[in-house]
């Protein structure tokens, strides 16, 4: 057996013991973006990967969803692990029914393989546009996997960069399937939330099929984590763009940690300081099931019912 691979210098690893939160979700709520790293012993990571992370296994997943009071979990394919979704269908499969995941394919996936991943639980792809993380694929060839996953009623997450998005939403309208953009497509919080490039994103969002995640408050922060006046409100300059878009689509949001927080450099985040994060962008009872059990339940578990 080879030796495991070092982490990338500087590397921070997850919080081991992350606080319980104040604010309880309620029953039924989905972590709608997660990851696994590995472990690398026995789900060697992709050679072409552009960082190499702690190990961060469906046991840790799952003890976090336990200690958080997470019902369900959304398991994205980490970019670590490449088009090899071994590691991520292992954690599907063994959360007995309580997990979906997101998968990195190619464009000439088989459509027997396609039918595998659907049948242990995956719904969607993801497509990453952020060069520091990998080298993206050409447009054509993302459109050809959006072409075959359509029939499967499959979404599409995508990752990209506010700045990007003049470039990109003209690509992204004419993707066949419904859409879903992770952390809010990195908005800028240092500009205004009525500004023209939130408002760009914001008309983007209505114009298309586009579900979006109003997560990972700790990657668009300036201000950063301390709480204010010994209560637990972190990440607040981010809280006025995530109340707008549960405020303006409050059928088409999602919520989730980000666990185990892929290649952060500054701080990691408490995650039981991020469900405290929920109220302050979600301030009613209603706003905070749409976010967190009726919507994940409807994008992933159609089917069943929420709660």
């Amino acid at each position: 057996m080879n030796a495991p691979a070092p982490k990338t210098p500087g590397w921070l690893d997850w919080y081991p013991n992350p606080s319980r939160p104040v604010f309880a979700l309620p029953p039924g709520a989905v972590d709608t973006h997660c990851h696994v790293f590995g472990p690398q012993d026995r789900f060697p990571f992709a050679p072409e990967r552009k960082y190499t992370p702690c190990d961060g296994g469906k046991d840790q997943l799952f003890a976090l969803r336990d200690r958080l009071g997470v019902s369900r979990n959304v398991i994205v394919q980490a970019t670590c692990h490449g088009a090899d979704n071994s590691a991520m269908l292992d954690a599907v499969r063994a959360s007995g029914g309580r997990a979906r995941g997101v998968a990195t394919v190619r464009p000439d996936i088989e459509d027997a393989e396609l039918r595998r991943l659907h049948e242990a639980g995956v719904r969607g792809v993801r497509f990453n546009f952020l060069k520091r993380l990998v080298t993206a694929a050409p447009q054509d060839e993302l459109a050809a996997v959006a072409q075959r996953i359509a029939p499967l009623g499959w979404h599409v997450v995508l990752y990209f960069e506010s700045a990007d998005l003049p470039e990109l939403e003209g690509f992204f309208a004419t993707l066949p399937t419904p859409l879903v953009v992770d952390h809010m497509g990195r908005s800028d919080v240092t500009a205004s939330p009525d500004g023209p490039e939130f408002s760009r994103f914001l008309r983007f969002v209505e114009r298309n099929d586009v579900w979006v995640k109003v997560s990972c408050p700790e990657r668009l922060s300036v201000t950063g984590p301390p709480a204010l006046d010994g209560e637990r409100h972190a990440y607040t300059d981010v809280v006025p763009f995530s109340r707008r878009v549960v405020e303006e689509f409050p059928d088409d949001v999602l919520w989730g940690t980000d666990w185990p927080h892929p290649n952060l450099t500054d701080h990691m985040p408490d995650d039981g300081l991020l469900v405290d994060h929920v109220p302050l962008v979600a301030v009613t009872a209603d706003q905070r099931r749409r976010l967190l059990v009726d919507n994940p339940m409807r994008l992933y578990w159609p089917d069943e019912p929420a709660g």
